[in-house]
């Protein structure tokens, strides 16, 4: 269970810094319109690179490793989109009941996408 947690945070910091990374190559790139499905397409690149970093890890093969790649994946995007409505709750200066109901209406609106 420790390792678990253990890992589940690594990627969760490992994942901001890679949405840090992202915000500067789409800066880098000047993208317009397009800036948001390159954000999008980064972050999941991210989140499926750690993942297949932790299969490799515990030497997983065929349905396992497919298996533990797609949990893993969805667990990532998860923790992802929460961060992000976090700090959307930050910037609006929510609190409360008011931050709580935002934070998870933003979760259940970005699994939907």
């Amino acid at each position: 269970m420790y390792r678990f947690v253990t890992v589940t945070l690594l990627a969760l910091f490992a994942t901001s810094s890679f949405a840090a990374t992202c915000e500067e190559q789409a800066a880098d790139k000047k993208l317009a319109g397009a800036k948001t499905s390159f954000l999008k397409k980064c972050n999941t690149d991210a989140v499926s690179g750690g993942c297949t970093a932790q299969a490799d890890e515990k030497k997983l093969a065929g349905a396992a490793r497919n298996s533990f790649l797609k949990k893993c994946e969805t667990d990532g995007k998860a923790a992802h989109a929460a961060a992000g409505c976090e700090v959307q709750a930050a910037e609006k200066k929510l609190a409360g009941a008011a931050k709580n109901s935002f934070v998870k209406k933003c979760v259940t609106d970005a699994g939907m996408q």
